[in-house]
């Protein structure tokens, strides 16, 4: 008992010394002390590294070959291998479960809902995030035990949740940002928990660091450490965590291959044909010896196997936890459902995409402002409005000329031909379109603007679409039941190795 004692005495003596040496720390450009109220005041707090949110498993970035490299079965050739680079970022362990998505739904209920505060409920907001309970109906099969329970029976309570569109999982991941910062704050006891959150004031992280009265009503807000005044958190105390997102296709694939276990420093010894080491679908392992290592549909009609010799144990979904992590520790990255990712999907693949991080999706926008340049007071159901950014329309910039860039060089009409500086009429737009080999304009097909990319294969699919590199879409509205999701967070700084 003194060992440990004198251990611990010490280890905060070192953290006393540690915390005192950052926090008299100079300026190495003007020579000014930091956190020194006589010399600007100027606050440099200690920080470490980010912290791993609830859920979430660190996945080290890399390079690796993205797309399929196996035979193209379909023929139609939008997943054509290529080298690109993912930075470092989080993934959840697991996808959202039954138990996760209906913890939000309660949580709108007491806000938008049932908020005694309340004259004229906001029943929308929480209609709006209700999944497609009825995403199991089959005209020829009778689905209706799985309409009626799957989603709130405790039988089902830690499956993953389906019936979820790609809006309603963005929705969901900003929703758990704010409550995962919302905690962190309190658990500091920076800011006062609020039992029954207004629809227009409920805590927010970006209403948070927009507005400095924003915790008003609490005394426990952060206290200078030169001036002794009380004042939100910043970004810069490293406190708060950044935003939960859907994973991109780069950074969905890149997790799924788990390019661990089969490379010796920098040689990938076997690029991975699933989420685990080799081509085989069932388990190598002496223990497991023979078991698939996933869920899905082995054939035609079969989803499980016979009675006395089950195959993958399961008919439909599975619980979250299911089977084995890769070597990432994540569960289910073949399997059990296909899951939303991040990018809008275009059929000519990724290969034309940047090498560092690639996406396709990015609509820069910015806060909307008063005449004074304060930013306008959030909306009735808390939202701080919105608009493109408008800066972005500076043609001097070199990096990017618009704010909206979903079409940028994906062959269409829009990316083909630049209409402000040239005076090229519909017929010839057209003759050059056809010309550079795409077939029509994404906005006149099936695949638009809001069509989103699916990864991974379920328990309704063969194991083609268990092969990370494969991909398909469906428009962001909506959803099926073999369609769940997972959420991603980016890492800041490097990682401690």
């Amino acid at each position: 008992m003194r060992i440990v004692s004198r251990t611990l005495c010490l280890a905060f003596i070192v953290l006393c010394a540690f915390t005192a040496c950052k926090n008299k720390q100079q300026s190495s450009t003007t020579g000014w002390k930091y956190n020194d109220p006589k010399q600007g005041g100027f606050e440099v707090l200690p920080y470490l590294e980010q912290a791993t949110g609830p859920g979430l498993v660190l996945i080290p970035g890399g390079t690796f070959t993205m797309g399929s490299m196996d035979q193209d079965v379909l023929f139609d050739y939008t997943s054509i291998p290529h080298t690109v680079t993912v930075a470092p970022f989080y993934m959840d362990e697991c996808e959202i479960s039954n138990v996760d998505y209906l913890e939000y739904l309660n949580w709108l209920k007491i806000v938008f809902v049932d908020n005694p505060n309340l004259s004229v409920p906001f029943q929308g907001v929480y209609d709006r995030a209700l999944p497609d309970e009825n995403c199991w109906r089959t005209p020829l099969a009778h689905m209706e035990d799985m309409v009626e329970n799957y989603f709130r029976s405790p039988a089902y309570r830690y499956y993953p949740v389906v019936g979820v569109s790609w809006i309603q999982a963005t929705e969901y991941a900003a929703w758990r940002t704010d409550r995962v910062n919302e905690k962190i704050l309190a658990d500091e006891k920076y800011i006062d928990w609020v039992q029954t959150p207004s629809p227009e004031g409920h805590f927010t992280t970006d209403a948070y660091l927009t507005y400095s009265d924003y915790a008003a009503q609490s005394d426990r807000r952060k206290q200078s450490i030169t001036t002794g005044e009380y004042r939100n958190v910043k970004m810069e105390d490293g406190i708060l965590l950044p935003k939960y997102r859907l994973p991109t296709e780069a950074e969905w694939e890149y997790a799924a291959l788990g390019l661990v276990g089969n490379s010796i420093g920098e040689q990938v010894l076997e690029r991975n044909a699933y989420p685990w080491s080799g081509r085989a679908l069932r388990s190598e392992d002496k223990k497991y010896y023979g078991q698939f290592q996933l869920n899905f549909k082995r054939s035609k009609g079969d989803y499980s196997g016979v009675a006395t010799a089950p195959n993958d144990n399961y008919m439909f979904t599975a619980e979250v936890k299911s089977y084995w992590p890769n070597d990432f520790g994540l569960y289910n990255m073949a399997g059990n459902v296909a899951e939303w990712v991040l990018d809008v999907y275009r059929p000519n693949g990724t290969s034309e995409l940047a090498e560092y991080n690639p996406y396709r999706g990015n609509i820069y926008m910015s806060k909307e402002l008063n005449p004074d340049g304060t930013v306008k007071e959030r909306d009735s159901i808390g939202r701080i409005p919105m608009v493109i950014d408008a800066e972005s329309k500076n043609e001097r910039r070199s990096n990017y000329r618009s704010s909206y860039n979903v079409n940028y060089g994906d062959g269409d009409l829009a990316s083909l031909i630049d209409f402000d500086n040239a005076n090229v009429d519909s017929d010839k737009a057209t003759e050059l379109m056809y010309r550079k080999g795409s077939t029509m304009p994404y906005s006149y097909s099936l695949i638009g603007d809001n069509t989103r990319v699916i990864k991974g294969g379920s328990w309704k699919d063969i194991p083609y679409w268990a092969q990370p590199g494969n991909r398909r879409f469906l428009a962001e509205d909506q959803s099926a039941d073999w369609i769940g999701f997972r959420c991603a967070m980016s890492r800041l700084g490097a990682i401690n190795r």
